[in-house]
């Protein structure tokens, strides 16, 4: 009776065996790996199936070394490591404070821009919670942000780095879909920049609504004014004109040069200088005093020019197909090196940490993934993949019913783990079942990368909210510039402060379930029409008939 009991239920029994142990805290890697060849054994006693079974283990922990794919990961945390610890994103938020300081709102614009351009450059949460909460958020304090407002945005523009380009978790959802990483990053694109743009509009209303609780920055805290009173956005329009007749007039140039240059290489090549142009100008007028520029404009210029021209290179050439991910992440730290080097910031302090934490991380990954592939083997040889598909089908309400049950579970599940473990144990798991109902993979993909960056947000496991607590004051203390007494921030305030954020992401994934075209990507990239194609088979008379195979 108990033994057809359990090989009935050996499936449940597993996954209710592996969600113990992670919320008793083992690691996860760990418990993946002992739940995987405990079950593994107790298939083979209830002869479930033989030992030979487990022959394939080592071919599927070679598959994972061996993934070309997922060398993107440490490529892009190195570049994001390096330009995190070169004082990038200090030299950013104080300039772009400074641009939109004089809006009521603006420094809460200024950290969502800048935690976006922080996610397409870093891609570390940690790295840009810690940041920004060490830089903006005593500048917001001091000059009247409420801390609700101050602390959720910079914890929500933090997260960003898990859905904009070139994201990490996006390269691993890609890996466990079976999906291309380049698509998945076309996918992603508009809705991160809508999820961004919903960050923004949410501040916009805020501030409508409630002036005194995000109030422009005083004059006295201004220090890149103008002594001669010049409008600094328009010196920044002339120059943006600037880079981008620079930019087609070597696009055009280009083509001049050598007209078999691909037209997309040559857009890529020529932004690329347009935008040297403009970052040259800029340096020139600084350093010779041309006043072609506003103080404001040449600030903005030099910090913000060279990380997006490095985003955009990497970005451009994946998106394009000049290079796989990989191989986008290998330029990209290569980049980075070279920003940093002509900051003269990169000592051997810089590298060694930077390197150090990419060994970590990868190592993390590698784990957690060899665990998964141990799990996965006896979850499959014991049908739980069938048991897990058939229980998703039965899902009342079709596709919306899926979706917004796995979203459901997804969601509480971000409470407890880590997005990593989320997307190498529970996708492998939903993937089938999606395909099966006819659901685009990478619009699924964006719906749970969203999804899952409320896992840093939501208690009591959030880790934004922890990186979060780590840099605000708990007590109460005294502005060194203002002199003022400002109470300190309580975790309680802190968690309250990430709802608001957690609703908007939620808004984000159910417009993306009404508009799924947001995040669809066309299958074909390559702008020829199937209809033209010819294939000629040189030396075949047209009148020769082929006979048919027979196979039987």
């Amino acid at each position: 009776m108990l033994t057809a009991f359990l090989i009935e239920n050996m499936a449940p029994i597993m996954f209710a065996s592996l969600i113990v142990f992670l919320l008793l805290g083992y690691p996860v890697a760990f418990s993946l790996s002992a739940v995987g060849i405990f079950f593994a054994w107790a298939g083979i006693e209830l002869d479930l199936f033989t030992t030979n079974f487990l022959g394939a283990l080592p071919g599927r922990v070679l598959a994972v070394m061996s993934n070309e794919t997922l060398l993107a990961i440490p490529f892009f945390t190195l570049m994001g490591a390096i330009l995190e610890r070169s004082g990038m994103a200090e030299d950013l938020i104080d300039t772009i404070g400074q641009l939109f300081g004089p809006v009521r709102g603006g420094l809460g614009y200024a950290v969502i821009f800048v935690g976006a351009l922080l996610a397409a450059t870093t891609g570390i949460v940690a790295a840009s919670v810690i940041s920004m909460g060490l830089i903006a958020l005593p500048i917001m304090l001091r000059y009247g942000y409420d801390r609700n407002l101050a602390t959720g945005v910079i914890m929500a523009s933090g997260t960003l780095a898990q859905i904009i380009p070139p994201s990490i978790i996006l390269i691993v959802l890609a890996d466990q879909l079976g999906a291309s990483v380049g698509d998945m990053y076309r996918g992603a694109l508009i809705p991160a920049l809508s999820l961004t743009g919903l960050y923004a509009l949410y501040v916009f209303v805020r501030s409508l609504i409630n002036p005194h609780i995000a109030p422009a920055l005083p004059p006295e805290a201004r220090h890149l004014t103008e002594a001669d009173g010049r409008i600094a956005i328009t010196s920044l329009l002339v120059l943006l004109g600037a880079i981008v007749v620079g930019s087609y007039g070597f696009y055009t140039a280009l083509g001049m040069l050598n007209p078999d240059m691909l037209q997309t290489d040559r857009q890529i090549y020529g932004a690329t200088l347009g935008f040297a142009v403009g970052y040259l100008v800029a340096l020139l007028d600084r350093r010779y005093k041309f006043g072609l520029l506003s103080n404001i404009a040449q600030a903005v210029i030099i910090v913000l020019v060279p990380p997006l021209a490095l985003v955009f290179l990497v970005l451009g050439t994946i998106f394009l197909g000049v290079a796989t991910p990989t191989e986008g992440g290998a330029m990209g730290a290569a980049g980075a090196l070279l920003l940093a080097l002509s900051k003269r910031r990169l000592n051997f302090g810089v590298l060694s940490q930077a390197i150090d934490s990419t060994a970590r991380l990868s190592a993390f990954v590698l784990f957690i993934l060899i665990g998964s592939r141990v799990f996965s083997l006896t979850f499959y040889g014991v049908d739980g993949h069938k048991w897990v598909e058939d229980l998703l089908l039965l899902t009342p309400g079709g596709t919306i019913g899926f979706l917004v049950l796995v979203n459901l579970i997804v969601f509480f599940l971000g409470c407890f783990l880590d997005f990593f473990e989320i997307a190498f144990i529970l996708i492998p798991l939903l993937a089938p079942a999606a395909s099966a109902l006819g659901i685009d993979l990478i619009w699924f993909g964006v719906i749970l990368g969203i999804n899952l960056q409320s896992s840093y947000l939501t208690p009591p496991f959030g880790f934004a909210l922890f990186f979060m607590r780590s840099v605000t004051p708990a007590k109460d203390y005294t502005d060194r510039v203002t002199g003022k007494r400002i109470r300190g921030i309580k975790t309680g305030e802190i968690y309250k402060a990430g709802v608001s954020f957690v609703v908007l992401q939620a808004i984000m994934v159910a417009i993306l379930v009404a508009f799924p075209n947001l995040a669809t990507v066309s299958d074909d990239h390559t702008g020829v029409d199937p209809d033209t194609v010819k294939i000629e088979i040189m030396g075949l008379d047209p009148t020769f008939d082929l006979a048919p195979l027979d196979l039987n």
